[in-house]
């Protein structure tokens, strides 16, 4: 991959997205091109087809997708399974039409089965059921992963699939409704600091209501007030965090220096499981993350564990093993990385 390489990043604005595009101007790429939601639409398979003729870019790195945490992934059932197939079928498709030269396509390591042996490696792919709560996102990642095995098999592409750990950093998901349990802690705690210390000006601004009262009742909602921030499940579950831009080191370093032949065994009958763990190999309990974070947003109330609410997977541990060979290691430890990105939310 060249520096002038014409590179098109679906969902730039994302978590992800972002931080790969970042990471490539930082190191000298000037021919890399992206559209907005509103610009180019994923899901219209005419508007795909269409840009991919005209653009004709020559590396396409995929990570646009629907996402949100365990809330938004137990109310939005069809529209996470709908609308992640349409956006994967249509990049993959027309990437593969247009000669695309490599690929890259980020999933989630949601899909792994509930019970997977911990650390999860590559291999646990489809042996036994997922976890409910999640199970439609995790099949639309499986079928993104198989779509680009499959065509990598039949037709001799160059498209690698990599399953990112739980991830956080700057340009993450705050909103209350639909954010991972990171973003999510951060933004509550420190709601709750703000009304803990009677800034309610603060509180108002950051929810961008019209008054205290209105921003009272919606966050009652979520368990927040100045006493305590509620918490779903026991906190007993365990889950690894990824910093984002260590994330979007990795994919670049997989684009510049490994290919689909680098992720199977050479000797292996059946070539499958190709895919790629990205993650640190160290989990802590949401309890333990939980204080974390709420020690290094200064907040003197409680945190309440609602038990009548679902854990989710109690164990998501990722086997970095196969990345780890490849020569790539994460550089992010969590606590300066919660620091980093609370700063960033202050500054937004």
């Amino acid at each position: 991959m060249k520096k002038n390489s014409k590179i098109y990043i679906a969902g730039h604005r994302g978590l992800v997205g972002s931080a790969i595009l970042k990471n490539m101007q930082d190191k000298g790429y000037t021919n890399i091109i992206y559209k907005t939601h509103d610009e180019l639409d994923l899901i219209n398979q005419l508007a795909v087809k269409e840009f991919f003729e005209l653009e004709k870019p020559e590396y396409v790195i995929l990570a646009a997708a629907k996402v949100g945490g365990i809330i938004a992934n137990s109310v939005y059932r069809a529209d996470f399974i709908y609308e992640n197939l349409q956006i994967q079928n249509n990049v993959i498709y027309q990437s593969y039409l247009n000669n695309v030269r490599k690929l890259l396509f980020l999933g989630s390591s949601c899909i792994y089965p509930k019970n997977s042996p911990q650390p999860i490696s590559e291999d646990c792919l489809l042996e036994s059921s997922l976890e409910y709560t999640n199970e439609p996102y995790a099949i639309a990642k499986i079928a993104g992963i198989k779509m680009c095995e499959s065509y990598n098999l039949q037709y001799g592409t160059n498209y690698i699939s990599v399953m990112p750990t739980n991830l956080y950093g700057p340009n993450d998901n705050f909103d209350l409704e639909t954010s991972h349990v990171l973003p999510a802690l951060i933004r509550k705690i420190h709601l709750a600091k703000l009304l803990n210390e009677k800034k309610y000006d603060d509180v108002i601004r950051d929810l961008g209501v019209n008054n205290f009262t209105e921003a009272e009742e919606y966050l009652m909602k979520f368990g927040v007030s100045a006493e305590q921030v509620e918490i779903w499940g026991t906190g007993n579950p365990r889950r690894e965090f990824l910093y984002s831009e260590d994330m979007a080191d990795a994919c670049i370093f997989l684009l510049e220096k490994k290919d689909f032949k680098d992720t199977y065994n050479k000797d292996d009958k059946e070539i499958k499981n190709t895919h790629i763990n990205i993650g640190t190999g160290k989990d802590l309990s949401i309890k333990e993350l939980s204080e974390l974070v709420k020690e290094i947003i200064g907040y003197k109330g409680k945190l309440f564990f609602n038990t009548d609410k679902p854990d989710g997977t109690m164990l998501k541990l990722i086997d970095t093993q196969k990345l780890d060979n490849l020569g790539w290691k994460y550089r992010m430890e969590l606590n300066k990385g919660i620091q980093q990105v609370y700063q960033w939310y202050l500054s937004k």
